[in-house]
């Protein structure tokens, strides 16, 4: 199997010419970029490489200086973007409510519901191995440019580690942030296949905003990792965001603009630190078991509209692929069940009962067996519960509605 990981690296920059060098090719690569993204806007979201390629090659080596790799690195960048924006409307559809019954509905969204073409803001550029980038014997970085190659000097603490021959360098992306220069560098290493045989732990994770998760494993013991002061630092960012808009000054957008860097980084490293946790817990030949939260929401109506936006969700899908790869690296795996009444199943007698859970007191009880406990560990339950079906060989364990027992 093999395992992918994105090496962020600073760069040392010895003089000016180099900068210009490197925001002159990003600034050409990111127009080049909506150039593409205009025409498969308006060529009903045509994706396919080669046709993409003998139409636009030639005008992006004309238009924009671009040179023959760059050129197709464009056509790829672009058609990957749309391809993101596609998951992420499918995951998140569209919700509506009929006026006449009260009801809600939703409904999957595609690339059609884009109003206008995807546009490339941020000035970057996508560097192929050996063609555009490559790491010398000598520790240094040489980057292609418009210019030419340059070389430069890698500043990143554990990089020696990914030089020891089991990793291979791919695709980097150069950047500029905050004043300083980036390159983020794909790297993939090929680790032993996950083998239900050797599993010695199956984790269920339940997530939620009042717990971050709560995971139950096959002795009976359960974790809250709690998220009430996660929450609060949301809303303090959610009120200040709120008081900058409303000013909406040129200061004030820029503002804006640290800030959500700032938050998106504070949740990255939250998530990045639960799913370090969760993994050195359990070790090595664990199963950790995810509901699918598509089409889940966890938005609070009963809560003051001032109040709802911050827990309304999380970055869930972020924090399960930051806990897959950590995964991967303990030869431990992460499958995903479907979430289907999990929070309103008995994990004691099997009873589905919407009403068995109280949201007030975050509590269930089984009105058939008596079963009391925590909903979210009762939820934790009843994931781990289907992940011991897949592991005894239902690929697509879920729980089917019924009363009795």
């Amino acid at each position: 199997m093999e395992m992918q990981v994105t090496i962020k690296t600073k760069l040392k920059i010895s003089n000016s010419e180099i900068a210009w060098s490197f925001s002159k090719t990003m600034e050409q690569y990111r127009q080049a970029c909506n150039y593409v993204s205009e025409y498969i806007f308006n060529n009903d979201f045509d994706m396919k490489q080669s046709r993409l390629n003998k139409e636009l090659y030639t005008k992006l080596r004309n238009l924009f200086s671009l040179k023959s790799q760059m050129a197709q690195s464009v056509i790829r960048t672009v058609i990957a973007r749309y391809k993101t924006v596609k998951t992420q409307m499918a995951r998140r559809p569209y919700k509506y409510q009929d006026q006449n019954t009260g009801e809600w509905y939703r409904e999957v969204r595609d690339l059609t519901w884009l109003h206008k073409p995807i546009s490339f803001n941020r000035p970057q550029v996508d560097l192929q191995r050996n063609r555009d980038w490559s790491y010398l014997s000598s520790g240094q970085l040489s980057i292609n440019t418009l210019d030419g190659r340059v070389k430069v000097d890698p500043i990143c603490r554990g990089f020696n580690q990914y030089l020891d021959g089991t990793w291979k360098f791919g695709l980097a992306k150069l950047l500029k942030s905050s004043g300083k220069w980036y390159l983020h560098i794909s790297a993939t290493k090929e680790v032993a296949d996950f083998n239900k045989q050797t599993v010695k732990h199956v984790v269920g994770l339940d997530r939620g905003l009042r717990f971050l998760a709560t995971s139950y494993d096959e002795q009976g013991k359960t974790a809250f990792f709690d998220g009430q002061a996660i929450m609060r630092k949301r809303a303090k960012y959610q009120k200040l965001r709120a008081t900058l808009q409303a000013k909406g000054t040129k200061s004030a957008k820029r503002r804006l603009k640290k800030l959500s860097g700032r938050e998106n980084r504070w949740i990255s490293d939250v998530n990045h630190c639960l799913s370090k946790t969760l993994v050195q817990k359990y070790g090595a030949n664990t199963l950790f078991v995810l509901e699918n939260l598509n089409d889940v929401s966890f938005e609070r109506t009963d809560l003051p509209k001032a109040l709802r936006n911050q827990n309304k969700s999380w970055a869930f899908y972020q924090l399960e692929q930051f806990l897959t790869y950590k995964a991967h690296l303990h030869n431990s795996e992460v499958v995903e069940v479907s979430a289907k009444y999990t929070s309103q199943r008995c994990p004691k007698c099997g009873v589905i009962k919407k009403d068995n859970r109280n949201h007030e007191k975050h509590e269930y009880h089984c009105d058939n067996c008596g079963y009391r406990s925590n909903d979210d560990r009762i939820g934790a339950m009843n994931i781990q519960l289907l992940g011991t079906q897949y592991i005894s060989g239902q690929e697509q364990p879920k729980f089917e509605l019924t009363t009795n027992a």
